[in-house]
């Protein structure tokens, strides 16, 4: 394996799907701040609540970019690790309707994945590499051929072992215990363990993916959504302390999905296409749903709609866009254009919500129990812009260039200039 002083700028970059990256010159590390609403860090920097990013800030830069539609965890953290949108790496949600089984499918497994990770690429090349995410259902998607690299969530961080994870006894490691799945702490285990793994010199290139638990119940600027912040500041400090290149970046956004006294604004898509066109003859799915639901009810501003008769698309899209709500929806070629997304792993028809509401399938199949503030939620175009900082200045970069979550990687590398 080539050494650190071997892997410069003048090696011979790597080729993956279909773009080119230099090989670090210096530690580099991408964040994804899950549900990380632009705003969020601009109420917590202008609270005083992020020095050292407002430090990093003046010697980097700061972009507003889009992230991939749906606005969800899954589709943009693959587009992240691989440089490409949806249609080529084949996540276009938590779940799809498998038509030669009729069942609704989880995409949580590789065999979903269309297109090989950079981590793994980097890997491959010789560099050392570690993921951390806070949730386990990411974990293999974003694992998949890091045959040689640290992969581990915060989530299940004790069950990781060596040879499964690339490391042992990851609490002691990191020096906190394995934290609740619906808590910040979540979040910050990632962080810590981002910072331990890079001053132990495990890792060259390092992935770190949070969890939205905090931007689902706290809104931009409250005392929840800054004491966020100011933790992931800290750690941020850190980072750049010792060395790295950094990028930062989100999934999607998140917005309040309620009405002016606070009740969920959800439109619910099962019942009016059985009233109109017959039970059975259309089937909601709702791309959001995953094993962690207590804090969005599955609720999110994206739905599919597949239909048993296809020639009932005219009827059930023009019944779907006067629903209350309903900014669009679009033919499945017209959201797989529009998108970028797989034919086959969407909907006959497609929905998406405006900023204040969500879609359900039915009233009944929706535990909202759990909502104890105020419902707030994504997965529409109202949270596809999302922030991109680097604490480097970019250079060479085409004034008419249209930005992505998922450039993060190659802007740090190819287009970020030396501290």
């Amino acid at each position: 394996m080539p050494s650190h002083t071997d892997l410069t700028a003048d090696h011979d970059p790597l080729h993956v799907n279909g773009r080119t990256y230099r090989m670090p010159v210096e530690p580099v590390v991408v964040l994804c701040i899950d549900g990380c609403e632009p705003d969020y860090l601009t109420q917590a920097l202008m609270a005083g609540q992020m020095p050292q990013l407002q430090r990093l800030l003046a010697r980097g830069t700061t972009c507003t970019v889009d992230a991939v539609m749906p606005t969800f965890t899954n589709p943009n953290n693959l587009s992240i690790v691989t440089g490409v949108p949806p249609a080529q790496h084949g996540i276009a949600g938590n779940y799809f309707l498998d038509r030669s089984t009729g069942e609704a499918v989880m995409m949580n497994e590789p065999e979903y994945l269309r297109a090989p990770t950079l981590l793994a690429a980097f890997s491959a090349a010789g560099v050392e590499v570690a993921v951390v995410t806070a949730k386990d259902k990411l974990r293999r998607l974003l694992g998949h051929g890091l045959t040689a690299g640290i992969c581990f969530s915060a989530e299940k961080a004790d069950q990781a072992t060596l040879a499964h994870g690339g490391i042992d006894d990851v609490p002691a490691f990191v020096g906190l215990p394995v934290p609740d799945v619906y808590s910040a702490a979540l979040s910050e285990f990632v962080f810590a363990a981002g910072v331990a793994l890079l001053r132990a010199g495990k890792a060259r290139m390092l992935y770190l993916s949070t969890t939205d638990y905090v931007q689902h119940k706290c809104a931009p600027g409250t005392p929840g959504a800054n004491a966020f912040y100011a933790m992931l500041d800290r750690y941020l400090g850190e980072l750049d302390a010792l060395g790295a290149r950094i990028a930062l970046t989100a999934d999607h956004g998140m917005n309040a999905k309620t009405d002016a006294a606070g009740a969920p604004q959800v439109t619910y898509l099962q019942p009016p296409l059985d009233a109109a066109l017959g039970a059975g003859s259309a089937r909601v799915i709702l791309p959001i749903t995953d094993p962690y639901v207590a804090h969005h009810g599955a609720l999110g501003s994206f739905a599919c709609v597949y239909l048993q008769d296809p020639a009932q698309a005219p009827d059930a899209a023009a019944l779907l866009g006067q629903l209350p709500g309903v900014q669009m929806v679009l033919t499945q070629q017209a959201a797989a254009d529009r998108f970028e997304l797989p034919t086959d792993r969407i909907g006959d028809l497609i929905i998406v919500a405006d900023r204040l509401n969500v879609l359900g399938t039915a009233p009944e199949r929706h535990d909202l129990s759990g909502l104890d503030l105020p419902l707030r939620s994504h997965g529409g175009l109202s949270e596809q812009q999302v922030p991109l900082l680097f604490n480097r200045r970019l250079a060479r970069l085409p004034a008419d260039r249209r930005l992505r979550n998922f450039d993060a990687f190659e802007l740090l590398l190819n287009h970020t200039l030396p501290a």
